[in-house]
């Protein structure tokens, strides 16, 4: 499938009903989503697939590997968006529902959140993708070093989900 023009850009959102990474928004975690519509049916292992094996997530894929000895392949994501496999580089598969997974980092500290609903009636698809950063264990605040990532951390979020959109946009039908 190609996309002749990519989809309005992405947007915060709330998270919708039943997601999976709900059970984060508490006192003391951070949590945010983001959406984008796409024209299409997009199943969830397909996004899951792509937004693991854009070249921006390369670009994050690779520190995991050099700083922290976290390798990982796009088989192995491709394998984890199929449900075969339950830890892919630094994260585990915390939930998984037929629209959503839910990952959980090496240290327990965060979570990363994605979810696809296909709209049968308008022909699209919305990409969901969201992160949990979790209080300390011994207090109830994020640690400095989480929360000075904050304000990179959304710009970094959004320009993960539109990478995998652009991704998508050209995949083989």
């Amino acid at each position: 499938m190609r996309w002749r023009r990519l989809p309005a850009g992405v947007a915060e959102a709330a998270l919708p009903s039943g997601a999976l990474l709900g059970r984060y928004v508490s006192a003391g975690s951070y949590t945010d989503c983001f959406v984008v519509t796409v024209p299409g049916s997009i199943t969830q292992a397909a996004y899951v697939e792509a937004f693991y094996t854009t070249p921006l997530f390369k670009l994050e894929r690779l520190a995991l590997a050099v700083l922290l000895w976290f390798p990982s392949t796009d088989q192995q994501a491709r394998c984890m968006a199929a449900g075969e496999i339950s830890r892919f580089a630094a994260w585990t598969v915390e939930g998984r529902e037929a629209d959503q997974i839910l990952l959980c980092d090496f240290l327990g500290a965060s979570r990363s959140w994605l979810m696809s609903v296909a709209d049968g009636a308008t022909g699209t698809t919305t990409l969901y993708f969201g992160t949990a950063l979790l209080p300390h264990p011994r207090g109830d605040r994020l640690g400095l070093g989480f929360r000075a990532l904050v304000p990179f951390h959304r710009p970094y979020a959004r320009a993960l989900l539109r990478s995998a959109v652009r991704r998508l946009a050209v995949r083989p039908a």
